[in-house]
């Protein structure tokens, strides 16, 4: 694979990170500075897959690519989804430190609900892409009652801030809440397409992520995805 991918899923950086780590000569090979089309081959190591090449960024070695993991975490409101380990409140203090897990997307911190967690880049790419349209379902609770009309124009598409959105699904849970599935990932989305018709969110929970759902897992917990999970998964985004 190409040298800027394999630094990538390191975990030192993103691929853009990496170039640019190769062009400010931060990258070496073999003794070398590394280029942009050097390549690198791969051998299978019980930590994971490490390039058969040496391969250091700022004189020290990058650690072996570890084995793809997957992961799911029901998120708490007041966690922030960055990787700030000087936040208190960051995503960073709730994962295991082996192996590295990043976030697929974020939800904001005044929500709650299915994270994915994974070190699995290619999959990460997969579902942010907005290219792909994959289906992110939602349960929203309002600050006031709302009529059919308001389900008529969010399921339409609402305009704010010089964009329209695109036609989704909704349908009513109750007086005050509606599931809504989205296939756009637009900033805190949900919240401001309910403030352009008048109310506001109270309450919003991610149950599910294509055929990944919630389910029963507890608020503030994580586990491993089970095989079935995945392969529907990979499945439902291939």
């Amino acid at each position: 694979m190409r040298l800027a991918q394999y630094i990538a899923l390191t975990g030192l950086c993103s691929r853009r990170g990496a170039t640019r780590f190769i062009r400010d000569g931060q990258i070496s090979i073999d003794g070398r500075l590394a280029n942009h089309i050097d390549s690198v081959t791969l051998i299978d190591t019980p930590q994971g897959q490490a390039a058969q090449q040496h391969i250091c960024y700022q004189g020290k070695p990058l650690p072996a690519v570890e084995h793809k993991q997957y992961w799911m975490l029901n998120k708490l409101v007041g966690t922030d989804c960055r990787l700030l380990p000087h936040d208190p409140s960051s995503l960073w203090h709730l994962l295991p430190k082996q192996p590295r897990l990043y976030p697929v997307g974020r939800l904001d911190k005044d929500s709650r609900g299915l994270l994915l967690l994974t070190n699995d880049g290619e999959l990460t790419q997969r579902l942010m892409h907005p290219d792909f349209h994959h289906r992110k379902r939602y349960r929203v609770r309002l600050n006031k009652a709302f009529d059919e009309l308001f389900l008529t124009q969010m399921a339409a598409g609402v305009s704010y801030k010089n964009l329209t959105t695109l036609p989704c699904q909704v349908r009513r849970l109750d007086d005050s809440q509606f599931e809504i599935v989205l296939t756009q990932g637009l900033n805190r989305q949900i919240r401001r397409m309910s403030q352009a018709l008048g109310y506001r969110v109270v309450d919003l929970e991610r149950v599910a992520i294509e055929s990944l759902s919630l389910g029963d897992l507890p608020p503030g917990q994580l586990r491993q995805l089970t095989d079935h999970e995945l392969t529907a998964l990979q499945a439902s985004i291939a």
